[in-house]
């Protein structure tokens, strides 16, 4: 988990609930409300996704845009932002996002928590949308 100054508290609160559920979470921190720059803690998430140290990401910042946009740099990531379940879900079954975006601003706890669920119990359906995956990180020069 990555987070800013504005993605602290959500943070916590998610940190907690996957603890509850037996996950090992990984901080990289903000680890406080004081302000910081959101890429300086993004940006290692998205190299431990973009790495193969981790699997899967969550990332958490006011509008949950800045924290994507710098995950999704890095080639190994596909980050998606999600303030519904039903963007997680699709997120997960046809996009193969491994990091999920929250943007703690603009959704209640509640349905961050339900979002993060979806994203860690949806599979990806493969098939049609495997092709479609494989052409995301592609560049066209």
């Amino acid at each position: 988990m990555a987070c800013d100054h504005a993605g602290f508290e959500l943070k916590e609160v998610v940190k907690k609930h996957l603890s509850e559920l037996g996950y090992d979470v990984k901080d990289y921190g903000t680890n406080s409300s004081e302000s910081v720059d959101y890429p300086d803690f993004a940006h290692q998430l998205g190299h431990a996704i973009n790495s193969g140290e981790y699997k899967r990401g969550i990332v958490i910042c006011g509008s949950g845009n800045g924290v994507q946009m710098t995950v999704n740099k890095y080639p190994g990531v596909r980050c998606a932002l999600c303030w519904n379940t039903e963007i997680a879900h699709l997120g997960r079954q046809h996009n193969d996002c491994n990091v999920v975006s929250l943007p703690a601003r603009f959704i209640p706890q509640e349905t961050a928590l339900q979002i993060v669920d979806e994203f860690l119990n949806t599979p990806f359906e493969g098939g049609r949308h495997q092709r479609r995956v494989e052409k995301i990180s592609k560049i066209i020069k």
